[in-house]
């Protein structure tokens, strides 16, 4: 089956897409956080893929952020977990 027109992204385009410096999106594939494969040496990242990752970092529905998203939810269950050591946010 044959991939759509322009499936297959640069990291210049993967770079616009995200609206992000090209440093960062290199940054995120070296640490091996966003989906791309290499082709001839360079980077190249199928749409799909980013948009299924975007989908899993931002929560697939509308109602997360009016919940709190996941910081929220991180939040919950860091005080609900016995023993779970957690970040100080002042000094006193």
């Amino acid at each position: 089956m044959a991939e759509p027109d322009g499936d297959i992204l640069t990291l210049d385009e993967v770079a616009t897409y995200l609206k992000a410096g090209k440093r960062t999106v290199y940054r995120l594939v070296a640490n091996g956080e966003i989906p791309a494969f290499k082709l001839g040496g360079t980077w190249r990242f199928r749409k799909s893929d980013l948009e299924r990752w975007i989908a899993s970092r931002t929560g697939e529905t509308a109602f997360g952020a009016e919940r709190g998203g996941k910081a929220a939810l991180r939040a919950a269950a860091a005080a609900s977990t016995p023993g779970r050591a957690t970040k100080r946010t002042s000094k006193g």
